[in-house]
């Protein structure tokens, strides 16, 4: 009799029990396709989960019609001032009583998620046409500006010098359909989102993406647009927005046998160019597709773009990761940026390299630098010097561009020009091919997302599995790479113990050890390392590498002309050089000298600016400074800089030997207050916009040359030698200057800070090569003549 108890019981048990192992079941089953990084852990070409889709916002019959966009002189695709489409006239809006609130309506009727800023008096350029809109006052929840209370629309008093702009964030509002309802084909593209979807298996399998079909998100659908109206221009703009400076032709064939097979899914409109837009979205909008069961393209087929990548990003299979990041040589470099593709803008003239002043710099001119150095597009034109101060002259000011130069040597711009300072430095942040690097780096333990111990994926026995990095030799160079990779900005200190950082322990064993990069590098993978064969005696765990990052970093230069200006050649007593020698200032020779004769001293001043964007701050902790009695202050730093005097071949002659530096801020800019002195155990460090100097009457403050023979040399000085402080950029910390000696006399001159003397010298020296062969060739066919003469 309990047999029907038991079977009641198993029965009411078994549905939900049933319905738990099916939901287990579907996540082993979605797990599968986790570690492929698909949306949703489906794989791409599976239908992704219906969205709430967005719906156009009802309006009462007596709302005015219109419609918006974003124009005039960009700095980024998402900002730009308002103008109004109404009564078939494009128009503008004045800044009286506009607020966040109308700035936030604006952009999310442009389909964006939210406003950032707006700017008042025309930040981007006067408009045209009429003020549509003055004194608007919005609450932030209207659906259009239309419905904001204003004076009416047309009814305005302002002049174009108060048009209004703003700033909208990046994102974009989930969902969001475009409906033209005023068949308005001055409209720029308005979508969700954009994507190059791979669709031949031999292009799935490559990073980065570079060939598919062009696909835009639009009521929270991906779908195709028809080609028949599709110019080079647009795909020129597509790629550029996916980070690839070129696009190429393509097996059109393949595709179209590919269309037939599978039903395409089109885009209600055409796009249409001109192909120097940095972005799609300031593309205008082409004519109407008549769609027929939303397939018909009028015989055409979905649009396909195939992308030429820059040399640093071409495809490669998914594991392989080796491309280090070289950069072409070009009149163009970037210099201060913490990722590949951004940066300070520098250009090389007469041998020098300068920066570019920011007047009239804009999205467009940003775009021409992207495009030359092997990237997209231009993401955003920066200025005022946001990515550090340059040094050296300003080369060009008030550039103007087409959009379609090889060169941003080639844009017209104002030679007569002057008034401009580094505070004005423009820069650029471009786009790049999406890599994949940042799905196989991790920090983790740290107790924020900018520090912990690194953490990296590999393949283990047919299988993915994270693992820690041996700390041997980890250094600032290599915490750089991971912050890069990462995009969390620039290290700002490397770890080489993490026990206070506890990861997953499953990740505990070393997995990559004796790391060491150049700086470069795009991943920690292309640096150098031991591959499969690890030695890492410390092993893992407590004593696996660390890093923490941050937005901004300190950027040191020295001031070149100051070298040169300051130099000369000084006998000093030996009996007033005791502080000197207990410092081991002198050379070695110095010891067998007596207290009575002296020594030839090159003595010069060292100015050293911090163009960065934080404060130089020394290693050490203040606990650890060391007192020197002989200058009567705290030394932070024991190396700080390298004084070096070589040979004509690079060969080392003579060096200085300062032991340690106090570091202060001896003069700043205007504006900026001095933050940090050596005097009364006081913090150290150099200002952003401050300087350090290193007066040349001071010990050690030179090179012992008594021992050096008449003759050419270059002399070199180098800052931070160890990178023991994290930089921005550590390019511009050497300086060389070519140096003459003739036994009485001492003359510096031609002192250039970062490459440029490098090839100067190294151009200087085959000259002097091929001067000297031609000389000696010279001198051979004189004498094979005189001989002849002779016999």
């Amino acid at each position: 009799e309990h047999i029907p108890v038991y079977t009641t019981m198993l029965a009411a048990w078994s549905l939900p029990c049933c319905f738990t192992i099916l939901l287990g079941l579907l996540e082993l089953c979605r797990a599968q396709y986790e570690h492929l990084g698909y949306p949703h852990g489906y794989p791409q070409g599976y239908p992704e989960p219906e969205q709430e889709q967005y719906s156009a916002p009802e309006l009462p019959p007596d709302t005015p019609r219109i419609q918006l966009r974003l124009a005039g002189d960009k700095r980024k695709h998402n900002e730009g001032r308002v103008e109004v489409f109404y009564d078939g006239e494009w128009g503008t809006v004045c800044d009286d009583d506009f607020s966040i609130h109308s700035a936030q309506v604006v952009c999310r009727e442009l389909g964006y998620l939210e406003a950032v800023s707006w700017s008042p008096s025309s930040k981007y350029g006067k408009g045209e046409g009429r003020i549509w809109f003055d004194n608007v006052q919005c609450t932030g929840k209207e659906k259009t500006l239309a419905l904001c209370t204003s004076n009416g629309i047309g009814v305005s008093d302002c002049k174009h010098t108060e048009d209004v702009g703003v700033v909208c964030s990046d994102k974009r509002i989930p969902g969001f359909k475009f409906i033209n309802t005023m068949a308005n084909n001055s409209l720029n593209i308005q979508v969700e989102d954009v994507r190059i979807r791979a669709i031949l298996s031999s292009y799935r399998k490559r990073i980065p993406v570079t060939e598919g079909y062009v696909e835009v998100k639009d009521g929270g659908k991906w779908k195709q647009i028809c080609d028949v109206e599709w110019t080079k221009h647009n795909s020129r703009v597509i790629c550029g927005m996916f980070g690839f400076p070129g696009e190429r032709k393509y097996n059109a064939r393949v595709y179209k046998m590919f269309a037939r097979r599978r039903k395409p899914s089109y885009w209600d409109y055409s796009v249409n160019c001109t192909g120097n837009e940095a972005h799609v979205s300031s593309c205008k909008l082409g004519h109407a597709v008549a769609a027929k069961a939303n397939s018909t393209c009028g015989g055409g087929t979905p649009v396909v773009v195939s992308c030429v990548p820059g040399r640093a990003f071409s495809p490669t299979p998914m594991t392989g990761f080796r491309k280090a990041f070289r950069q072409e040589q070009t009149l163009v470099r970037l210099r201060g940026g913490a990722i590949v593709g951004e940066g300070r803008v520098e250009v090389l003239k007469n041998g020098e390299w300068g920066t570019i002043c920011d007047d009239n710099w804009s999205l467009l001119s940003a775009t021409v630098v992207c495009r030359e150095l092997g990237f997209g597009s231009a993401k955003e034109a920066l200025s005022g010097g946001r990515l550090g101060q340059g040094m050296g002259p300003v080369h060009m000011n008030e550039i103007e561009c087409s959009g379609f130069e090889k060169s941003i040597t080639e844009c017209f711009f104002n030679k007569e020009s002057l008034g401009c300072s580094h505070e004005e430095d423009a820069a650029v942040r471009c786009n790049v091919p999406a890599m994949g690097f940042q799905e196989r780096l991790r920090l983790s333990g740290g107790r924020n997302p900018n520090e912990g111990r690194v953490e990296v994926l590999v393949e283990r026995n047919g299988s993915q599995a994270w693992g820690t990095v041996c700390s041997d030799g980890w250094g600032t160079i290599e915490a750089m790479v991971v912050c890069r990779q990462l995009d969390l900005g620039f290290a700002s200190n490397a770890f080489q113990e993490t026990w206070y950082w506890p990861g997953e322990v499953s990740a505990d064993p070393v997995v990559m050890s004796g790391v060491r990069c150049s700086g470069t590098e795009m991943s920690l993978s292309q640096c150098l390392h031991h591959g499969a064969h690890l030695t890492c005696p410390k092993g893992g765990g407590r004593n696996a590498a660390g890093v923490s990052c941050s937005e901004t970093a300190p950027d040191l230069v020295l001031n070149p002309q100051i070298v040169e200006q300051t130099t000369y050649m000084e006998d000093r007593p030996m009996f007033m050089l005791q502080c000197a020698y207990e410092e081991n200032c002198l050379s070695t020779t110095s010891s067998e000298t007596p207290a009575s004769s002296h020594r030839r001293l090159l003595r010069f001043s060292s100015q050293i600016h911090n163009n960065g964007q934080s404060d130089f701050r020394p290693k050490a902790e203040r606990h650890s400074w060391v007192w020197h009695d002989c200058h009567s202050h705290y030394h932070s730093m024991e190396v700080f800089t390298h004084y070096d005097l070589l040979s004509l071949n690079g060969t080392k002659v003579a060096e200085g030997h300062k032991a340690s530096f106090c570091l202060e801020d001896t003069e700043c800019e205007e504006g900026i207050e001095k933050r940090y002195e050596c005097a009364n155990f006081g913090e150290q460090g150099i200002t952003v916009g401050c300087w350090d100097t290193y007066r040349h009457d001071i010990d050690c403050q030179w090179i012992d040359i008594t021992d050096i023979k008449p003759g050419d040399y270059i002399f070199q000085v180098v800052i931070n030698p160890n990178y023991e402080v994290p930089e921005s950029d550590y390019s511009n910390n050497f300086m060389k200057c070519r140096c003459r000696y003739d036994g009485h006399r001492i003359w510096m001159y031609s002192c250039h800070n970062g490459e440029t003397m490098v090839h100067q010298a190294l151009v200087e020296r085959l000259f002097y090569i091929r001067h000297s062969v031609l000389l000696h060739c010279s001198t051979t066919l004189l004498e094979l003549k005189d001989n002849f003469t002779l016999k």
